[in-house]
């Protein structure tokens, strides 16, 4: 078969953040350190997979987040209508990875159990675990459930030929990673495995985690899933936008040709 082209789709960011909001015992932590927020489409002919959804407008104002594009505009420079997507891999369920499913009506989404139990079970009677989701989005994936349009994993599954999913948890205790065959190699969509590219060169954990062991972990899965280091995708990195090309827009990115600069390893 043949390989699958992949897109980083930028729809919002944040630049007011330090370095404290990225790494776990860093020595210049009130350093500045901005944040993007990607979702991903792979294509090959007329399949068509998306990975996440980002978040909507309703979402940006709850959390004071905006946001530069809804998640079905960002994809209209594909052609791709929202009906159109009958697949979502969903990485985990927090808010920026979750918050447009509901956007996308006929997909079936694609999600690890350990991420639905744990975003359903008694570690969200706790706030900070909490945090991160949005109780409308939990409810969405049950409705999506209850329809029949929901896929579990228990570990590394294939989703389509060249498409696998590996749990990693960390950052959610169901995190999943993407593992695609592209014209450059195997490449890792990191998602929140890795939110920045020095978290994984570093080994340098990010603040949000239910399992520090995972997450450090998981930094050797997503290298022994790819092809090369440069094929690891972090999930909010904007050094993204510098080491791959633009394609239809100033917000997409193609990553499936490899980077057309040097990426740290």
């Amino acid at each position: 078969m043949s390989e699958w082209e992949v897109y980083a789709i930028k729809y919002a960011d944040r630049n007011a953040r330090t370095r404290a909001d990225s790494f776990i015992f860093d020595d210049n932590h009130d350093a500045p350190h901005a944040m993007d927020y990607f979702m991903w489409l792979l294509r090959r002919g007329d399949e068509v997979i998306l990975v996440d959804t980002g978040y909507d407008d309703d979402e940006a104002a709850a959390r004071g987040r905006p946001i530069r594009l809804d998640p079905v505009a960002a994809l209209a420079p594909f052609g791709i209508a929202p009906e159109q997507v009958d697949h979502i891999i969903v990485t985990h369920l927090h808010y920026d990875h979750a918050g447009g499913l509901h956007l996308f009506p006929n997909a079936t989404l694609h999600l690890q159990a350990a991420e639905m139990a744990y975003a359903t079970g008694p570690c969200m009677c706790h706030d900070t675990l909490r945090m991160p989701f949005t109780a409308d989005h939990i409810c969405e994936t049950v409705k999506r459930l209850y329809s029949g349009k929901v896929v579990f994993y228990d570990g590394e599954a294939q989703v389509s030929e060249g498409v696998t999913v590996h749990c990693i948890g960390g950052h959610s205790r169901g995190l999943q990673c993407v593992r695609v065959r592209t014209g450059a190699g195997w490449m890792a969509l990191a998602s929140d495995a890795a939110h920045f590219y020095e978290n994984l060169t570093a080994r340098k954990p990010f603040p949000i985690v239910v399992d520090l062991q995972n997450m450090l972990d998981g930094f050797d899965t997503l290298e022994r899933l790819a092809s090369a280091p440069s094929l690891i995708i972090p999930g909010h990195d904007p050094l993204v936008r510098e080491y791959f090309p633009k394609e239809r827009a100033d917000y997409i990115f193609r990553l499936d040709a490899g980077p057309t600069k040097t990426v740290p390893s």
